[in-house]
This record gives C-alpha cells, sequence and structure tokens, in this order.
C-alpha cells in the first residue's frame, strides 16, 4: 500500500503525516515515512539545493529535472523495496507535486503538463500511489498559517501560490488523464483532527 499526501505550503501537510503516522503504528502496520525530495544521500543533497540555496537561480525545467532526479534515488533505495516486502509506504510528496509547483505554477501548457507526467512516471518506474490526498487550501490561508522561517519555493509570492492551489484542482480533475490510483481532495480549512478524520474514514476501507 502507497499513500501520498500532498498540497500547498501551510495547507496543513505536517500535521497529518504525524497523524497518519501514529494511526498506522496504531494498527500494527510495519510502514515506512519518506519525504519527497530527500531521505536518501543524493535526495539530501538535491533537497538542499532546490530549498535552502536561494543564491543560485534554477529554471522551472532545471527544477523539475531535480526533483524528479532525486524521487528516482528515493524509489530505488527506499520506496521499491519497503513495497515489495509488503510494508505500507507513506509520503510526503510526490510526483503531483512537481507536476503542480513546476508545472501549473509556471503556466505549463496541458501538452508540457502531460510530458511532466509521463516522465515522472519513467523516473518513478512506474510506481505510484494507491492513493493520494490533497489537501486544498485558499493560498492566502496557507500564507497566514507559514510563521517559521520560508524556504527557497516557500518564499514566493502569493501570485506563485495561488497559482499552486489552483494547479491541485486541475490536477485532480484531470487525474484519471494522466495518473494512476484513487485521488481524494480535502478541505484543509478544518481543524487538524476534522481534516485526519476525513483521511482515516477514507483509508479504514483500503489499507490492511
Amino acid at each position: 500500500m502507497f499513500i501520498a499526501l500532498d498540497g500547498g505550503d501551510g495547507a496543513g501537510k505536517g500535521v497529518q503525516i504525524e497523524f497518519l503516522k501514529r494511526w498506522l503504528a496504531e494498527r500494527g502496520l510495519d510502514f515506512v515515512f519518506v519525504r519527497d525530495p530527500g531521505d536518501t544521500p543524493l535526495g539530501d543533497i538535491i533537497r538542499s539545493l532546490l530549498l535552502k540555496n536561494s543564491a543560485i537561480d534554477i529554471c522551472p525545467l532545471a527544477e523539475a529535472a531535480l526533483f524528479m532526479a532525486s524521487r528516482a534515488q528515493l524509489v530505488q533505495e527506499i520506496i521499491e523495496p519497503a513495497l515489495e516486502t509488503g510494508k505500507v509506504v507513506l509520503v510526503d510528496r510526490y510526483l503531483l507535486s512537481t507536476v503542480v509547483y513546476q508545472g501549473y505554477a509556471n503556466d505549463a501548457t496541458e501538452e508540457e503538463i502531460a510530458t511532466l507526467w509521463r516522465i515522472g512516471t519513467v523516473f518513478t518506474k512506474g510506481i505510484l500511489p494507491d492513493v493520494t490526498f490533497i489537501l486544498d487550501c485558499p493560498s492566502e490561508v496557507c500564507n497566514e498559517r507559514l510563521s517559521r522561517d520560508r524556504d527557497r519555493i516557500e518564499a514566493r509570492g502569493i501570485k506563485f501560490h495561488s497559482k499552486v492551489a489552483q494547479g491541485y484542482r486541475q490536477a485532480a480533475q484531470t487525474w484519471n488523464q494522466y495518473a494512476r490510483g484513487e485521488v481524494f481532495v480535502i478541505d484543509a480549512t478544518l481543524t487538524p483532527q476534522e481534516v485526519f478524520n476525513k483521511i482515516k474514514a477514507i483509508l479504514e476501507s483500503r489499507v490492511p
């Protein structure tokens, strides 16, 4: 079972990840949690380059390529072996994030969006989540929630993050054209517990 949690910066992914980790542990399930990008030696270097090094100008295509490279290594080293041994895999962001942030939020055409999905499927060896949750939250609310120091992508303006929010909605609407597995859009303006209750209700009939 492969579960992905996605959404804009400030939508509340971190809180929901902790809820999910606790819920999986309480069910006695053997699971692996990873974040994308990162969690491999190569991925951590790429993550630092993408999110922390604001002195380097990286165009959207180069960003997409770096995210894809980190994800390919993550699949090879952790995700694929975990799934092969019957573990549940929980990931914080995955291919959808690249499609949205480097695609929709940068005004990509539908043809370019389709290309990102196709390339991403190759880089992940076709290993895509069984269930993807999108935390849907207006960019203004997300902006208010981000009280910590912001990384290079979080620091982009409200206009960019409004495109991110809309991009997730567009991706959900066209999901069956490009992606696999199920996708669920969850209203992230609810309380954290209410959000988790919705996620849990969906997973209870799907997770072993």
